[in-house]
């Protein structure tokens, strides 16, 4: 049985706290009522919330339903404003509230404006798309325990509204704060899904529009999204190949992550050790959130979810523990489209002509009339007439359409729990490989027995090699081989994706395919491709749909090769090591470059013996006390845009050692000078001295105190930190994203997990909750939270607070 020792000692206890003191009630007595003035309700939705310190809840609860009801109104008490802004996304209802032109909430869209977002969401919500996903038989459609999930979570947020004022001014007294539907939860998962596909091309989707006849030419005048870069004879490849990165880069600029396992041979202990460090954003509804979730018998688990989403996505059990990191797989492709002559509306399929589909798209606007809109769709997924800032023209004889087989993925949270309820590293491939449901993430885990295991078991569409190299249009020869986005001729039926035996449904990859590996004496990944998971076993022979080989890797790569594996041969390592490296704070390109950084100062700046003088003794670390580091961080961010790689190294790039290239800075570059100049230049102009600490001038400020942020960005720093550079205030204000819930995580002898946790941004939004920053200030001291995980643990807390809620 699944966590059989910690869950036996559980039962009497659960029993005790679920039954309350309903079971020594008189005959024909009404219950009690709850501690939060709830009753049980008669398809018996509840759960006991026991809160630890730092606000941690540890939500118990007898299925399925009653977890999700507990997690709903949890998350509801911490974060009522972000998730119900999320829900108004999900909606399709920004513009009503907000107005067309704001800026759309970044958790569910990326879209630019309000409006390109509710066209989308209205259409998906006008398609039932969600609700046919729903309809799906397991495992293409979600599993009976996430819809129990879903269900519950929405009656928990539901009951936390009714029986609770909403305080936090960010939305006290809105309308738009309204309950939900379990239909909405699932909306919100969908939304998740599509982040890296249709997600990421909103404005491109809902702008197509088809050539209208120029009446003075007769020829054909392209849809206004038809512009920029484009040709007539199609999208620019060189425009093109650049959006791609551009596009990827995005996502990655507001999500990436850390993760390490090292295998029990490395350990102490002999028994597998976790470190995971996702840098998602700080605010928004990409904020993670922590618990404990518990159902006797059946799951036991700890770690955080994405707010709106009822389970665990990343945690540890008795047994094993994981993480995930934003992939490098592309997670659509497109179709180029021959259409019709006699109808633009229409396109070519073996010379058959096929009508697109047309979504009319109404959305209600705040202070102003509806806006009507008109999607186009057609069997490979929706037109789009822009890819990021590229357009894709829609002529007479040419559209492209958009293939996202995450718009058919609603099965995330049915592979977090596969994960959860796994016994070890082994179970949890097995469990990957049987849900299939992770949208743009690497699976990093490690095992109590001391396994090992990463693997990039994405949904990605099946774009073979031999496929890109049959079906590829011109376009498509250039894009794939240098980006791995695939453009297919939509006129061959023959170019159709097909099926792979082990896929779950049509158009994927099996598993077969996906990057895997296992028990290696350390398995990490820092954003980059699966191939130096581990560079003494490096990954080869996949399709270069998930990724490329041999190439560049980023900073935060090498360095993070560089420690782990000197980890791994130092060997005996605790969770107190993984601590450590979290927190090292070593800057990767200052190791590479300050020396020649400080020799060449001097001649870039004759009379400028403070400036030189500030990064010779900076201790090349990006902690809140380095001073110097807040100079050499600005000059690099400038190096990097005034210079390409080939003007920045000496010694460029090489497949055979691609830890140690590119390496010796080019100083004699004009870049250099440049960049070094202007740093100097821009911090004295904003009145910061060179050699300030970090954190005078790096930090957030909660509820008037101002707390230090130590870590860094593009210098490759491990422990990454994305702030918001505002001079005129004073230097780094805020935190747009970076470093969020980190764990590091092991086990002993006891069976209970060895486990120190951070959620940098600390538990709620609301600046009212004392848990608005309480682990902002840890993270500012480097200090972490032992996890309470055993039974045991949790009754020890001296400020343990126990909530009983019920529909």
């Amino acid at each position: 049985m699944l966590l059989r020792t910690s869950l036996r000692r559980l039962l009497p206890v659960a029993a005790a706290l679920l039954a309350t003191a309903a079971s020594t009630l008189p005959a024909g007595a009404a219950p009690p009522p709850r501690a939060d003035g709830g009753r049980p309700s008669a398809d018996g939705l509840s759960a006991t919330i026991r809160y630890t310190e730092y606000g941690i809840p540890h939500i118990l609860a007898k299925d399925y339903a009653s977890l999700g009801f507990g997690t709903g109104w949890a998350q509801a008490a911490d974060q009522v404003c972000v998730l119900a802004d999320g829900f108004v996304t999900v909606r399709g209802e920004r513009s009503r509230h907000f107005g067309p032109d704001g800026r759309a909430d970044g958790s569910m869209s990326s879209a630019r404006t309000n409006l390109s977002s509710d066209l989308y969401f209205t259409g998906v919500r006008d398609a039932r798309t969600v609700e046919r996903l729903l309809d799906r038989p397991a495992p293409a459609g979600p599993g009976r325990e996430q819809k129990e999930l879903m269900r519950g979570w929405a009656a928990g947020y539901n009951a936390w509204l009714e029986r609770n004022r909403v305080t936090d001014p960010a939305c006290a007294g809105k309308a738009w704060v309204r309950p939900v539907t379990a239909l909405d939860v699932a909306r919100r998962s969908y939304a998740l899904a599509v982040l890296g596909g249709e997600g990421a091309l909103v404005e491109g989707i809902t702008a197509a529009a088809p050539p209208a006849a120029d009446a003075s030419t007769g020829r054909a005048a392209a849809g206004a999204a038809a512009s920029g870069r484009a040709s007539s004879k199609g999208a620019d490849p060189d425009g093109m190949a650049g959006a791609v990165r551009e596009l990827f880069d995005a996502r990655n600029a507001t999500m990436g992550s850390n993760a390490v396992a090292f295998h029990g041979s490395t350990a102490a202990g002999g028994r597998g050790l976790l470190l995971g460090n996702p840098h998602y954003p700080w605010h928004g509804g990409r904020r993670f959130w922590q618990s404990h979730q518990t159902i006797p018998g059946e799951l036991n688990v700890q770690g955080a979810s994405l707010l709106g989403t009822p389970l665990v996505q990343i945690g540890f059990t008795e047994k094993v523990a994981w993480s995930h990191t934003v992939a490098t797989g592309r997670s659509m492709n497109l179709h180029e489209l021959a259409l019709d002559p006699a109808d633009p509306t229409a396109y070519l399929v073996d010379g058959r002509s096929e009508p697109m589909v047309r979504r009319t798209v109404t959305v209600p606007v705040a202070d102003g009339e509806p806006v009507t809109r008109t999607q186009w769709w057609t069997r490979y997924g929706p037109v789009t007439t822009a890819f990021g800032g590229t357009a894709l023209p829609w002529t007479r004889t040419t559209a492209y359409a958009l293939h996202d087989p995450n718009a058919r993925n609603l099965r995330m949270a049915d592979s977090s729990l596969a994960l959860a309820k796994a016994g070890s590293v082994g179970e949890m491939a097995a469990g990957l490989r049987r849900t299939q449901g992770l949208p743009w993430v690497n699976t990093i885990a490690s095992d109590r027995n001391g396994g090992t295991l990463f693997t990039q078991a994405q949904v990605v569409p099946r774009i073979t090699d031999e496929l890109a190299e049959r079906c590829s249009t011109p376009l498509g020869r250039t894009l794939y081989p240098a980006s791995g986005l695939a453009v297919l001729d939509g006129s061959r039926a023959g170019c159709a994706l097909g099926a792979d035996r082990d896929a779950v449904e049509p158009g994927i990859m099996g598993p077969a395919r996906w990057p895997l590996l296992r028990d290696a004496a350390y398995a990490g990944n820092s954003n980059d491709s699966a191939w130096l998971a581990n560079a003494d076993r490096p990954l080869t022979g996949y399709e270069r749909v998930f990724g490329d080989l041999d190439t560049e890797r980023s900073l935060r790569t090498r360095g993070g090769v560089e420690d782990v594996a000197a980890m791994a041969r130092r060997g005996s390592l605790t969770v107190a090591d993984l601590q450590e490296q979290q927190f090292a704070n070593r800057v990767p390109a200052a190791d590479l470059t300050a020396d020649d950084v400080v020799r060449a100062c001097p001649a870039v700046l004759p009379d400028d013996a403070e400036a030189c003088g500030a990064l010779a003794r900076w201790d090349r670390r990006m902690d809140t006390t380095s001073r110097g580091a807040l100079l050499f961080d600005r000059f690099w961010g400038r190096l990097e845009r005034e210079t390409t790689t080939a003007e920045r190294w000496k010694v460029p790039f090489s497949a055979a050692d691609p830890v140690r290239t590119p390496r010796d800075l080019d100083t004699g570059t004009p870049g250099f000078a440049k960049a070094l100049r202007e740093a100097v230049a821009e911090l004295r102009g904003a009145r910061i001295p060179l050699d300030a600490p970090l954190g005078e001038h790096q930090y957030v400020v909660r509820g008037g105190e101002r707390i230090p942020v130590h870590g860094g960005t593009g210098t490759g720093v491990w422990n990454m930190t994305v702030p918001v550079w505002d001079a005129e205030n004073g230097g780094y204000t805020e935190v747009r994203h970076g470093t969020s819930h980190v764990q590091a995580v092991g086990w002993d002898a006891s069976r209970c997990p060895v486990a120190r946790t951070l959620l940098t941004y600390s538990q709620s939004s609301d600046p009212a909750s004392p848990h608005h920053a309480d682990q902002t200030r840890l993270y500012a001291r480097e200090q972490w939270v032992t996890a309470r995980f055993c039974e045991r643990d949790i009754l020890r807390d001296p400020a343990l607070r126990v909530v009983r809620v019920a529909q």
